[in-house]
């Protein structure tokens, strides 16, 4: 029996979203370890590897190995019968035809339960061998969408080359030829230094121990001038003028006070929340390393190899599950797109074209 909880359906939306253009069905096995999806594009010219890692669901059990056929345009279909936030219960019994789906809403006691078909689908599970790469790039997944798609507006095929220079994106074109060359920056070397990692979790951290120095410092604050009420009300004893002008002083400070707090009270209704701050966070951190570049370019030797666009800027549309995309490439060699989320990864790979400059 197969039982996986997920914590939001928007990571299952944007996985179909990411390779239902290039693979119609697929099976997803499912082992004590997660689960995986193995494919090749009709034209067996690309393939695409996705891992679900077990760790990631809220709650995983799988009994035994088991595959589920899956048309993934039904999938999408039943998918979009769910919002965003909805907790994604995925079950499967033992010899089951049929994939049952439950969404459950998270402010409402909302329950929907879609059942699909599944089918036999006879793939051969391909062992995709270590490869030791001459070259890899690590560069925002924005830039690099933004580049296969303005390349595609020239021509059909890319030329990809890595040297000590940086990486070029080339094009030819029959009207118009273009290309765009990224050269490595010391700021990328230290962000993408722990590539992989859960980012979101140390910004929330980060945010968590922000607040808690603020409140703090207010509460030191208003300590602080309370005492000094206390303090301008015992001194000055003089003569009565100087008393009676500190009992004013403190009342016009205890007013003071009393507007700082409503003043701060508004701000803080005004504040955004938590998850908009740290989206914002991860957004302009996103934008600050796309805007200077940020490529980090690991080279044995120099590659240079031609691509077809069409593939990959199909493969640029997993730029919505992470960040960051890695380029991996030898001469001879199909090129390796992967793109690293919390839950897992997902990984493409493309053959070369042969004969083209």
């Amino acid at each position: 029996m197969l039982e996986a909880r997920l914590q939001e359906t928007a990571l299952l939306k944007r996985l179909l979203d990411s390779i239902k253009e290039l693979v119609t069905e697929a099976n997803f096995e499912c082992n004590e370890e997660g689960i995986n999806l193995q494919a090749m594009d009709n034209s067996h010219v690309a393939l695409v590897a996705v891992r679900l890692e077990a760790s990631g669901f809220k709650k995983y059990r799988c009994d035994r190995p088991m595959p589920l056929g899956v048309n993934l345009a039904s999938l999408t279909k039943v998918l979009k019968c769910a919002k965003d936030d909805d907790i994604c219960i995925i079950k499967a019994s033992d010899d089951a035809d049929v994939l049952n789906l439950v969404y459950e809403a998270r402010n409402s006691d909302r329950i929907a339960e879609y059942d699909m078909k599944l089918m036999d689908i006879d793939a051969e599970n391909l062992g995709i061998p270590d490869t030791e790469y001459d070259a890899r790039v690590t560069m925002p997944a924005g830039e690099f969408t933004r580049i296969v798609r303005d390349m595609s507006l020239l021509g059909e095929s890319v030329r990809i080359e890595v040297s000590k220079e940086g990486v070029r994106f080339a094009s030819d074109g029959e009207a118009a030829n273009g290309s765009v060359l990224l050269k490595q920056t010391e700021a990328a070397r230290e962000k993408y230094a722990n590539y992989g990692k859960d980012e979101v979790k140390d910004e929330d951290d980060e945010d968590n121990e922000e607040e808690g120095s603020s409140k703090k410092k207010i509460k030191k604050k208003v300590k602080k001038e309370d005492g000094d009420v206390e303090m301008d009300d015992g001194e000055d004893d003089e003569d009565g003028e100087s008393k009676a002008k500190s009992d004013d002083e403190g009342e016009e400070e205890q007013d003071n006070e009393e507007e700082e707090e409503e003043s701060t009270r508004k701000k803080r209704k005004r504040a955004p929340s938590k998850d908009k701050k740290t989206a914002t966070k991860k957004a302009k951190k996103s934008e600050e390393v796309a805007s200077d570049g940020g490529v980090l370019i690991e080279m044995n030797q120099h590659v240079s190899l031609t691509f077809s666009l069409k593939y990959l800027v199909n493969f640029s549309k997993s730029s919505s599950l992470s960040n960051t995309v890695q380029l991996m490439m030898s001469n001879d060699v199909p090129l390796l797109v992967s793109y690293k989320f919390g839950q897992g990864d997902i990984k493409y790979y493309l053959a070369p074209k042969i004969g083209e400059e």
